[in-house]
C-alpha cells in the first residue's frame, strides 16, 4: 500500500484516507475512487486528496480483521461483521476466557498493522461479553502477513472460552468455640452465590469438628451422597492452615486423596489447599473466601468449574496480578460500533421485600396502601410494564403472600429473597440473579415504594441506557441530586451479586469506572413512602 497525498486526476483507484464533504453530497472514508468521483471532485475544486493506492497483494481492512477472526475456532464464540477493520469477538457462554500469551504476542508480531487485543488470562465471562478485537490499523495490509497471522491461528488455541460446567458441591464446615454460627451461615450464603453463575448448586452443608478425622469422614460422606452432577467438595476451616500437616490437608489424605498444594501466591486467598480425592477436587477455602471480595479462592474455583484440573505449577504462575487488595470491577471492552437501540435490552428489578421497618410495629404495611384505589406494589408493577419491557422481575419477602396476591394477573416474575431481613443487598442479589436479569443488557432497578415514578419516566431512563450504547450507569435525579431508578449495566453486575448487607449499589456506581448519565426526572426521584404521614402525604390511603 502507498499511502500519502495524490493529485486528483491521477488518483483513480486510490482509496480515501478521509471522508470528503461536497456541496452535492461527499464520499467517505475508505471509498475507492472512480473516473467520475474524480471528475466531481475536479468540479468542487479539491485538486489533492489523501488516500492509498492498493497493491497487488494488499487486502482491505475489512476483508483482513475478517480472514483472522474466521481463522479462530469458533467453539463458545460468536463474532461481528467486519467494520472499519475491526471484528469483534464474543462468548457465547458463561465460562471462562483462557488466552496463549505467546500466541497473542506472535499475532501482534506480524506487522504494526495488524493487532489483536483480548481479556486478561483466566478470567470469568458472561455470554454476550466482548472477549477479543481484531483491529487492523491502516487502510489495507500485507495479504502475506495476513496469511502467517491466519496460519498460527489455525495452528493453536490462541483463546478460547471453556463453558462452565454445573457441579454439586457439598461444604464441610469445621466448628471451634470461638467461630459464631452467624459466620458459618454467611459463609453458605456466599457461596452460593459464588456458585450461581456456573449453575452449580450447594447440594449439602455438613458441620463437624475441627479435627482431622471427622473432617476426613465428612469429605467421605459428600463423596458418597448421590449426585446428578460432577461432584466438588469445599471445607471451611475453622482455623486458618499452616502448615501441610494441618488439619485440612491432613484430612484428605485421610480420606484417600492426595494434596496438590497448600498455599497459594495470592492477596487474598494466601492460605488456600487443594486436593483431591479420585477424580473430585477438594479445596480448603482461605477465611477471606467468607466475604463476596475477589480472592484467590475465584481463580482456582473458576478453573475448576470450567474443567480444568488446576496444578502446582499453574497455582504457582497466579502471582503476577495476584495482588488483588486494591482491584474494583471493570467494564467488560468497548464496542466500536454502536448497536441499534432496539437491540439493548433492559430488564427491570422491582425491589418490594423490605421489612416496612418505619411503618411501625405490627402496622399498616406502605406497599398494600392504596393509590387511586390500587395497592401501591401493584401500582408500581404496573409502572414497570408502562416501561415497555417484556422482562419484569419482583423480588418479594417481608408479608409475600399479601405482596404475591396483590401482584395476581400480572406479567411481572416473582422471586422471593428468603434473606430479605438482611438488607437491600439480598433483594438486589436475588434480583439480578434472575436469568431474565442475566441476559439483559442492563437491569433498571426501581424500588416499589415511589409513587410518583411513571411509564414515561421509565422510558426516558432506557432511551438514555440506549443512546449510551448500553455501556453507561443511568440514574434519576431531581434537581441534580441524585435518586432512583437506577439502570445498570450488565458489566458491573457480578459486582452486585457480591453485595451484603442493608446496602444498594452506590458504591458500585462511584468506583466502576463507567460513566454516570443522570437524567431529570422530577420529585419523582426523592419521593418514596416509608412512613404513614409520607403515604399520607403523597395521596395514598393506608391499608393492610
Amino acid at each position: 500500500m502507498i499511502f500519502g497525498e495524490f493529485l486528483t486526476m491521477e488518483a483513480e483507484g486510490a482509496v480515501l484516507a478521509h471522508s470528503l464533504r461536497l456541496s452535492d453530497g461527499g464520499f467517505s472514508k475508505g471509498h475507492r475512487l472512480g473516473r467520475a468521483d474524480l471528475e466531481r471532485l475536479a468540479v468542487a475544486g479539491i485538486e489533492r486528496v489523501i488516500a492509498a493506492r492498493i497493491e497487488p497483494g494488499d487486502l482491505m481492512e475489512d476483508e483482513a480483521a475478517d480472514r483472522l477472526a474466521r481463522a479462530i475456532i469458533p467453539d463458545h464464540l460468536t463474532f461481528s461483521e467486519a467494520a472499519t477493520g475491526r471484528v469483534n469477538v464474543y462468548s457465547a457462554v458463561d465460562g471462562l476466557f483462557v488466552a496463549d500469551r505467546v500466541a497473542v504476542d506472535r499475532i501482534n508480531n506480524l506487522d504494526p498493522a495488524i493487532t489483536l487485543a483480548c481479556l486478561a488470562d483466566h478470567v470469568p465471562v458472561r455470554s454476550g461479553d466482548m472477549v477479543a478485537t481484531f483491529k487492523i490499523i491502516p487502510l489495507a495490509v500485507s495479504g502475506a502477513k495476513v496469511a502467517e497471522g491466519v496460519e498460527i491461528l489455525r495452528q493453536m488455541p490462541v483463546f478460547e472460552v471453556k463453558p462452565f460446567l454445573p457441579h454439586a458441591v457439598s461444604l464441610v464446615a469445621t466448628e471451634l468455640p470461638s467461630l459464631k454460627a452467624s459466620v458459618m451461615e454467611k459463609t453458605a450464603r456466599i457461596l452460593s452465590q459464588r456458585l450461581r453463575p456456573s449453575g452449580s448448586l450447594l447440594q449439602r452443608e455438613e458441620r463437624v469438628a475441627h479435627r482431622v478425622a471427622e473432617v476426613a469422614d465428612a469429605i467421605r460422606r459428600g463423596l458418597a451422597a448421590p449426585d446428578q452432577l460432577p461432584k466438588l467438595m469445599i471445607v471451611f476451616g475453622a482455623s486458618a492452615v499452616i502448615d501441610a500437616g494441618d488439619v485440612i490437608p491432613e484430612a484428605i489424605r485421610l480420606a484417600g486423596g492426595d494434596v496438590i498444594q497448600v498455599g497459594m501466591p495470592v492477596d487474598p486467598g494466601n492460605l488456600l489447599v487443594l486436593g483431591r480425592v479420585g477424580d473430585v477436587h477438594v479445596v480448603g477455602a482461605p477465611g477471606c473466601a467468607r466475604s463476596p471480595k475477589e480472592n484467590g479462592f475465584d481463580w482456582v474455583l473458576d478453573r475448576i468449574l470450567a474443567g480444568e484440573q488446576p496444578s502446582p505449577r499453574d497455582i504457582a504462575g497466579m502471582g503476577v496480578g495476584g495482588l488483588l487488595m486494591e482491584i474494583q470491577s471493570r467494564p467488560r471492552p468497548r464496542d466500536l460500533a454502536s448497536r441499534s437501540p432496539s437491540e439493548i435490552s433492559v430488564a427491570i428489578v422491582m425491589l418490594a421485600a423490605g421489612k416496612a421497618s418505619r411503618m411501625g410495629e405490627g402496622g399498616s404495611h406502605k406497599l398494600l396502601a392504596e393509590f387511586d384505589g390500587v395497592p401501591l406494589v401493584r401500582r408500581s408493577a404496573l409502572t414497570a410494564i408502562a416501561g415497555g419491557v417484556s422482562d419484569i422481575v419482583a423480588v418479594t419477602g417481608h408479608r409475600r403472600a399479601e405482596i404475591e396476591e396483590a401482584l395476581n394477573g400480572l406479567a411481572v416474575e416473582r422471586v422471593f429473597n428468603p434473606d430479605y431481613v438482611s438488607g437491600m443487598a439480598s433483594s438486589l442479589v436475588a434480583g439480578v440473579g434472575t436469568p431474565a436479569a442475566q441476559r439483559a443488557d442492563g437491569v433498571l432497578v426501581m424500588l416499589a415504594d415511589m409513587p410518583g415514578v411513571t411509564g414515561d419516566d421509565l422510558k426516558v431512563l432506557m432511551t438514555a441506557f440506549r443512546k449510551a450504547n448500553g455501556l453507561a450507569i443511568v440514574r434519576a435525579v431531581s434537581g441534580g441530586k441524585r435518586g432512583n431508578p437506577v439502570i445498570l449495566p450488565r458489566s458491573v453486575l457480578n459486582a452486585v451479586m457480591r453485595l451484603e448487607g442493608d446496602v444498594g449499589a452506590r458504591h458500585i456506581i462511584e468506583t466502576s469506572g463507567l460513566p454516570v448519565v443522570d437524567v431529570e426526572i422530577g420529585e419523582a426521584a426523592h419521593l418514596d413512602v416509608d412512613t404513614p404521614e409520607a403515604v399520607i402525604a403523597a395521596g395514598g390511603v393506608l391499608k393492610g
